[in-house]
């Protein structure tokens, strides 16, 4: 099963060098075990815009925007046996960076969408 993980954190200050550092090594250990898909990072909210649609009206507001706690940071893709081990994995990442969140969402596989129709 694949999960994409979201973070959110709890401060808009960028990870120290020593975070880095550890979170290079978790990939890493991740990458060994066959678990690793993907990660990223994401630049700040003042480069980035919100398109929206309401009500059949499109409107795109640059950021940054007032309401920050639900701005997503980065994200990564796991290949990981359950739910189980996600939650696993998302604490080890919230041990090394610290307050926040991290979003769990078990990705849909080709195979899904086919038996659903």
């Amino acid at each position: 099963m694949r999960f994409m993980m979201s973070y959110k954190p709890a401060s808009d200050r960028p990870p120290s060098p020593e975070t880095l550092a550890a979170l290079g090594k978790l990939v890493e250990d991740a990458k060994s075990g066959g678990e690793f898909v993907a990660s990223e990072g994401l630049y700040p909210l003042s480069l980035g815009a919100r398109v929206r649609l309401s009500e059949g009206a499109l409107t795109v507001v640059d950021g940054p925007y007032a309401e920050t706690k639900e701005v997503v940071a980065g994200y990564a893709i796991f290949q990981l046996k359950s739910r189980d081990d996600a939650i696993e994995r998302a604490k080890s990442f919230l041990k090394i960076c610290g307050d926040g969140e991290v979003e769990i969402r078990q990705m849909m596989e080709t195979t899904d969408s086919a038996s659903a129709s």
